[in-house]
């Protein structure tokens, strides 16, 4: 029978020498949350460069796939490699993605400069799920030039895009009532870029003076956030996306503010696996000690059995670590 430190072995001798399987083997192992992904990151070490994030949210029905795959298209012709991370909604049985974007961008499925992966959001409230921050640090481990992170497009709890991303670009169409959910869900917060697809639509230009008059209803920003018009069936307005993410990117790296967000990205990143190695530790803790049992149902209130695990049993919170030993 193999052994996890076998499978982990080849599983980084296919990642190193270039081979989609190893990186397709390696966001599984994230996918799965399996205590082999600690030793992957470690074998790994920081990624050689860091790679363009680009996140795409908005309502669904926008064509954010669509859009997706024009974006593909026209950084392939810049000759960049792409990776396109799709979070979809998951099935209630297997955890995995219900539908795949890469049904609609089947004309980049052979193309070796481009992958395609989608994941389940895995009933995750920000329709990202925990390991998507971890699959895009495998992708740029892997090499990739530009990375698209595609989300599910259910509202307000889009948010967490704006933590992974360098550039947020929110999709709106006309027609769809997207100005009023979109502010009611404090997406326009978010946007570093505004695009209104479907721009070949009646409609389109009262969508684009929508979002003019709420970003002059609000503050001064250093970047103002700005809007495009797309057909991205067509592929129109493409390129002049492409050039408002230049922009934003040149902007990032000028005022600083770049740094500033992957600090906050890795902070965020932190207090997410400590948030998730936490909750199964716990649930562990109290489900094997019937001391803490007994006080639960004493108690009939929670608090101080959180607080005796965390003061208790806080070192056996770290997977792999034993309980009489600290976490560097």
């Amino acid at each position: 029978m193999p052994t996890a430190d076998g499978h982990l072995a080849r599983v980084l001798a296919d990642f190193r020498a270039g081979k989609v399987r190893g990186l397709a083997r390696a966001i599984t192992l994230v996918e799965r949350r399996d205590p082999l992904t600690r030793q992957l990151f470690e074998a790994l070490g920081p990624p050689a460069k860091s790679p363009l994030v680009i996140g795409l949210t908005g309502s669904p029905g926008t064509g954010k796939s669509t859009l997706g795959d024009a974006i593909v298209a026209l950084s392939r012709k810049a000759g960049l490699s792409v990776a396109v991370l799709a979070v979809d909604p998951n099935s209630p049985f297997t955890g995995g993605a219900v539908f795949g974007d890469r049904i609609r961008m089947q004309r980049h499925a052979l193309d070796p400069g481009v992958y395609i992966r989608s994941m389940g959001a895995r009933g995750h409230l920000g329709g990202l799920s925990v390991a998507s921050r971890e699959a895009v640090r495998l992708l740029a481990a892997y090499g990739f030039d530009l990375i698209i992170l595609e989300t599910v497009g259910v509202g307000q709890s889009e948010l967490e895009v704006a933590g992974i991303a360098d550039t947020t670009v929110v999709v709106m169409a006309p027609g769809l009532g997207d100005g009023v959910q979109m502010i009611k869900a404090g997406i326009m917060e978010i946007a570093d870029i505004f695009v209104v697809n479907k721009a070949d639509l009646p409609g389109y230009e009262r969508t684009m003076q929508e979002i003019r008059s709420m970003q002059n209803m609000g503050p001064k920003l250093a970047w103002k956030p700005p809007i495009v018009a797309t057909v991205a069936a067509r592929g129109e307005g493409v390129a002049e996306l492409k050039q408002a993410v230049e922009r934003h990117q040149a902007h990032l790296a000028a005022s600083g503010e770049g740094k500033e967000r992957r600090r906050r990205r890795l902070e965020e990143e932190a207090a997410d696996l400590v948030a998730e190695w936490s909750r199964v530790a716990a649930r562990k803790l109290v489900q094997e000690d019937p001391k803490l049992r007994r006080r639960l149902e004493n108690e009939q209130a929670p608090y101080g059995v959180a607080e005796a695990i965390l003061k208790e049993q806080g070192a056996r919170l770290v997977p792999g670590v034993s309980s009489k030993e600290k976490p560097k």
